[in-house]
């Protein structure tokens, strides 16, 4: 399977030139995780993420698109593999990355993705996801609580490379809480702006996560747990024992992992 046929040529993408707030209305109007910047050739620049737009905390920034994106980890040619490059994001712990035509004209295509990939590994080689959860989880969960402050749990997603952490109380599951909530609460963490407005009570994580999680006990098989994540947009699952506990978390990588065991 190559890139060229999974990949999203629909995805949307912004001009250096344009705004920063306008690359954040987007990637919040779309539930972006990346927004590939190009010139007006569309030659791709650079790629704007979640964590990266999160630092334009006005709605009237001056700031260039072109002043907060950063060179993508991996780019994809249409013409790749399909089943190399996911190893390859793997490795660099991305779950998107932007694709282009040939390396010498480094056109935009789009957007490869891993939940494009475990969507189409579902549907032709759902025999991959046979384990169960307990097998492929990652139990050493950190997790936050809902006193924490908004800050602090940014600044811990930013330093540990998380898209979101479960929320516990007392060792249960009450909550999650994803850079999108943070993104869409309007929460953010301003780095090149004024500190104006900056010494009101800091914002807790009760305040913007969200309590109606979907978690699933450690016997259910992987396919199920794949299937929630494409039909609900989600990138992770805890996993809970029958008291409600915490006892671990799978994300699209770990379903990811799965697939590519094994080939070549």
């Amino acid at each position: 399977m190559l890139v060229k046929e999974i990949v999203d040529e629909k995805h949307p993408f912004i001009y250096e030139y344009e705004l920063a707030t306008k690359a954040r209305a987007i990637m919040r109007n779309f539930s972006l995780r990346i927004l590939p910047v190009t010139d007006k050739d569309k030659k791709l620049l650079g790629v704007v993420s979640r964590g990266t737009i999160m630092i334009i905390s006005s709605s009237i920034s001056p700031i260039k698109v072109r002043g907060i994106m950063d060179i993508p980890k991996k780019t994809a040619v249409i013409d790749d593999d399909a089943f190399q490059t996911v190893k390859e994001m793997i490795g660099l712990d991305e779950w998107y990355i932007p694709v282009v035509n040939s390396t010498f004209e480094n056109l935009l295509r789009g957007v490869f993705s891993l939940e494009k990939f475990v969507e189409e590994k579902i549907k032709t080689s759902p025999e991959k996801l046979a384990k169960e959860v307990s097998e492929i989880m990652s139990t050493n969960v950190i997790a936050c609580s809902p006193e924490d402050e908004v800050d602090k749990v940014w600044r811990l997603m930013q330093t540990k490379s998380f898209a979101g952490l479960p929320v516990t109380s007392k060792g249960k599951l009450v909550g999650i809480v994803t850079q999108k909530d943070l993104l869409e609460s309007g929460t953010l963490m301003p780095k090149f702006e004024s500190a104006k407005g900056r010494f009101r009570r800091p914002a807790k994580i009760f305040s913007i996560m969200q309590t109606q999680v979907l978690a699933v006990r450690p016997s259910v098989k992987a396919i199920k747990v794949a299937k929630l994540m494409v039909s609900k947009d989600i990138g992770r699952v805890p996993v809970i024992n029958d008291e409600g506990e915490l006892v671990g978390i799978l994300d699209r990588e770990d379903i990811a992992k799965l697939i590519v065991k094994g080939e070549r």
